[in-house]
């Protein structure tokens, strides 16, 4: 026992002189400072006791200024170098010795004693660059679609809002129709289509025109897109340069300016008036035609007036567009169906020398109520559809494979589209004439009877400028359109909107008895407007 507590005590004295036993500093540039101790067995460092403590090391770690200097030039190239934007922070007591070791910025230069020397590095990074394309900031949102998305929050805030802002038939899509794209789904008819659009599609697209419009094309002269919208866009996108100028009559529908602009081009608004039922007239335009014109935007039936372009008028506007080459024609032909006696629908394409020069644009949407199904397509020479297809191939690939077929059941509905059209037909007009009539009713309102399409575009100018109580001045379009929305809990889509601030337009693409309501609240809140006072 006495041997074993001797043993003891010699191997504590030992210890004792090895702790005493300097130890050699480390030849560095920082010579002077104290190198800290080490320890050769780890086993012995992980029962020591002591709490880990946070401390400078002063000859660890350079100055503030210097850190950020190499910080720039290295890792942290898009964050500020100087000091002014850099922060450093050396804590010296951490709530835990966990909470320490899971920051991302703490840096540990060396252990000893038990004791941790880290330095945290805290980097507040500058804001980052938000700046949005010049060409994208230009642009304009849709107008119609924000006073849809606003009715639709009032509605969901369990306000009683009529919208008569939105451009979509109020009809189910036919059931043949849906039940081909239900079945596409159950065949298993899910996978990409070619680019063009399947060969099927296009051949009957191919036939629909040379039968009900005159025109002939191949399958490689037709291309399928995700809605009518997506043509327009393409085509705009695949003939106008930076510099080129846009020939738009105005009212137009309201994204053709902001397509222009989103190709380079330059919008050159024509305008029209509601004496003339919105149409243009050939001597402005060829008064507006120059060596920078290269696209004319006709929509015939027209969003947002209803107003169709007659036969002879268009060869009027065809006579004076022959006379320049680089002058091509893109015709908006979404609404050709949804058209009242005895107007008649006639495709640019059709008349003499302007196949060659014509984008004809068509689709689905409007007459065969198939909005959400997102399909249209355009008909043109193959090198336009070339290029346009060039395009979509990098925008979206081809249109729905399921789209695609309820597409083919649409157009093998009959000419025309059929019974299920004609029947839409006959109920846009019965509500055509009811608000026709309604509103001419009001005293101050001119109005333009539509013969196609599903809008009414009314001129309310004579309003502008009068007091409304509670609301305050109508100004102009936009101004009303509020009021209306405000007083009568109808949407409604102010027509500056579409170039012609003078009008609101509101679609009908409601059930009658709903318009029969909407007229109502509007006759209760134009009453309250007071006659303008006299300058």
């Amino acid at each position: 026992m006495k041997s074993c507590g001797k043993t003891h005590r010699n191997r504590r004295r030992k210890r004792r002189k090895r702790k005493k036993k300097p130890t050699k500093s480390r030849s560095n540039s920082h010579s002077d400072q104290p190198t800290p101790p080490t320890y050769r067995s780890r086993r012995w460092m992980h029962k020591s006791t002591t709490p880990a403590r946070f401390e400078p090391i002063q000859h660890k770690l350079p100055t503030a200024a210097t850190h950020a200097a190499e910080l720039s030039a290295t890792t942290l190239p898009s964050m500020a170098a100087s000091t002014s934007a850099t922060s450093f922070s050396t804590p010296t007591k951490p709530a835990s010795s966990s909470s320490s070791s899971s920051s991302p910025n703490s840096v540990c230069f060396a252990r000893a004693s038990g004791r941790c020397r880290m330095a945290s590095v805290v980097v507040r990074a500058e804001a980052v660059d938000a700046t949005i394309s010049p060409t994208v900031s230009a642009l304009r949102p849709s107008k119609t679609m924000a006073i849809t998305d606003q009715a639709t929050a009032l509605r969901q805030a369990g306000v009683p809002v009529i919208g008569l802002a939105a451009g979509e038939p109020d009809f189910d899509t036919p059931h043949v129709i849906a039940e081909a794209g239900m079945n596409a789904i159950k065949d298993g008819y899910t996978r990409y289509t070619p680019n063009a659009g399947t060969l099927e599609l296009r051949k009957a697209i191919c036939n629909k025109l040379q039968e009900e419009n005159g025109i002939s094309y191949s399958p490689d002269q037709v291309l399928v897109s995700n809605g009518a919208k997506q043509c327009i866009t393409q085509a705009v996108l695949a003939v106008c340069s930076p510099g080129d100028e846009v020939l738009i009559p105005a009212p137009y529908w309201v994204s053709y300016p902001e397509m222009a602009t989103l190709a380079g081009a330059t919008p050159v608004i024509l305008p029209t008036s509601i004496s003339e039922n919105f149409l243009l007239r050939p001597e402005l335009l060829a008064s507006k035609i120059n060596e920078k014109s290269r696209l004319l935007i006709l929509c015939s039936p027209s969003n947002p007036t209803g107003s169709v372009y007659p036969k002879e008028l268009l060869e009027e506007i065809a006579d004076i567009v022959k006379k320049y080459p680089r002058l091509l024609v893109l015709s908006d032909e979404i609404y050709e169906h949804i058209i009242y006696q005895p107007a008649k629908h006639t495709s640019f394409a059709s008349l003499p020398g302007m196949w060659d020069r014509t984008l004809t644009v068509n689709g689905f949407s409007k007459a065969f109520a198939m909005t959400g199904w997102r399909l249209g397509y355009l008909a043109a020479p193959k090198h336009f559809v070339a290029a346009c297809g060039k395009i979509q191939s990098q925008f979206t690939s081809g249109a729905s494979s399921i789209s695609q077929k309820a597409g083919l059941a649409a157009l093998n509905l009959g000419y025309a589209g059929g019974e299920a059209v004609s029947t839409m037909v006959k109920a846009f007009q019965e509500r055509r004439d009811y608000l026709v009539k309604s509103f001419k009713e009001l005293p101050g309102v001119k109005i333009s009877e539509p013969q196609g399409a599903f809008y009414l575009f009314i001129d309310f100018s004579s309003y502008y400028g009068s007091e409304v109580e509670g609301f305050g001045t109508i100004k102009d379009s936009e101004s009303l359109c509020m009021f209306l929305l405000e007083k009568a809990q109808v949407a409604l889509v102010p027509g500056d909107a579409f170039g012609d601030d003078k009008c609101i337009r509101m679609s009908y693409a409601a059930a009658l008895s709903t318009l029969q309501t909407a007229m109502e609240k509007i006759k209760e809140a134009v009453a309250l407007i007071k006659p303008r006072v006299a300058a």
